[in-house]
């Protein structure tokens, strides 16, 4: 099953965060710096979000279009189209580790 990996990727970043990271809360922080533009479910359902024409996060298939790295990267440096940031750079405002808890979530959107 595709969703495994994800999901024990998902799994192993979420503890490791936990482990470094433990006063962090990601569902708080995607609620305050993302879910503006991609929707509390990573639908991208909002009126930023479909403006931007962002991905939906939900689709199994949009996440296997996705590698980590691309996840990572577009947290840490943010999002440029057409020369103008269409997503802010957020690398540092968030630690590696809580980054990566960014991505363990992102990843736990998939249906």
């Amino acid at each position: 099953m595709k969703r495994t990996p994800y999901f024990m990727l998902s799994l192993a970043a979420m503890i490791g965060s936990s482990l470094v990271a433990d006063e962090f809360d990601v569902v708080a922080a995607w609620e305050k710096d993302c879910q503006k533009c991609h929707a509390e479910d990573g639908s991208g359902l909002t009126k930023k979000g479909r403006k931007l024409r962002l991905k939906d996060y939900r689709d199994p298939e949009v996440q296997a279009k996705m590698s980590d790295e691309e996840i990572v990267k577009a947290i840490n440096e943010g999002v440029k189209e057409d020369g103008e940031f269409t997503m802010n750079a957020y690398g540092e405002d968030y630690t590696e580790e809580e980054i990566n808890a960014f991505l363990a979530y992102v990843r736990s959107l998939a249906k």
